[in-house]
């Protein structure tokens, strides 16, 4: 590939700039991004606020997705600058994840299963010009909306229960903000948070001192949940 604009780089991608309205995101690891692709774009289809997608083929390399330039910052960026309340940052987090989940399941013939994003946090939401727009669909599969529930609280727990992270106060400020939203949605079952707290563990990005926050995380949420 020739050398272009390195813009973001995450646990598992990068993003470069390819001109003003198209980015390439490429995982480091070759992973195959078809099945994320399809889902965005059935997303897409459903008036979901993802971000829109470049052609892809047979010579598109398999850990490529061209997307959606998009313009302005994350809701991270905007919590840490104070442009955006917790109140209000949870209030949009909850809603996306609400919205997302009147969304039909593309494969799944069980009624209650539903497209899950299972990474929805505050680095994976850009505020643009049009609204909220939510990026990062790597983790994403079908199941019942509980599940992603769990699974966003538990991301903002682990930060909030972590003496080394920058955010940690933020995040269990905007924790504490979002569990009454989850909880008037359908609460988050223990059995969800247990299965959520597996999922984490086992995630190759997560590094052994994030690993080791996951029991105090879940204590955390069940403690603001009862």
């Amino acid at each position: 590939m020739r050398k272009r604009e390195l813009l973001g780089a995450g646990r598992s991608a990068d993003v470069y700039a390819l001109d003003e309205k198209w980015v390439l995101r490429r995982y480091r690891d070759g992973m195959d991004a078809t099945h994320e692709w399809m889902v965005m774009s059935y997303l897409g289809a459903h008036g979901y606020p993802v971000p829109r997608l470049g052609p892809r083929d047979s010579k598109t390399p398999p850990c490529d997705l061209v997307l959606q330039r998009l313009t302005g910052p994350t809701m991270l960026e905007s919590l840490m600058t104070g442009e955006l309340s917790s109140a209000d940052a949870a209030a949009m987090l909850a809603g996306l994840l609400a919205e997302l989940h009147t969304v039909p399941a593309r494969l799944s013939p069980h009624p209650e299963d539903r497209i899950l994003h299972l990474d929805l946090h505050p680095d994976n939401v850009m505020l643009t010009d049009r609204g909220p727009v939510v990026i990062d669909w790597s983790n994403t599969r079908e199941g019942v909306p509980a599940a992603d529930r769990a699974m966003s609280s538990l991301i903002l727990a682990q930060a909030a229960v972590d003496p080394r992270h920058p955010e940690s106060a933020g995040a269990r400020s905007l924790l504490n903000a979002l569990l009454p939203h989850f909880a008037a949605s359908g609460g988050i079952p223990a059995h969800h948070l247990a299965e959520a707290a597996s999922h984490r563990a086992a995630n190759p990005t997560m590094s052994p001192h994030e690993v080791a926050l996951i029991d105090r995380a879940t204590s955390l949420i069940t403690e603001l949940t009862t």
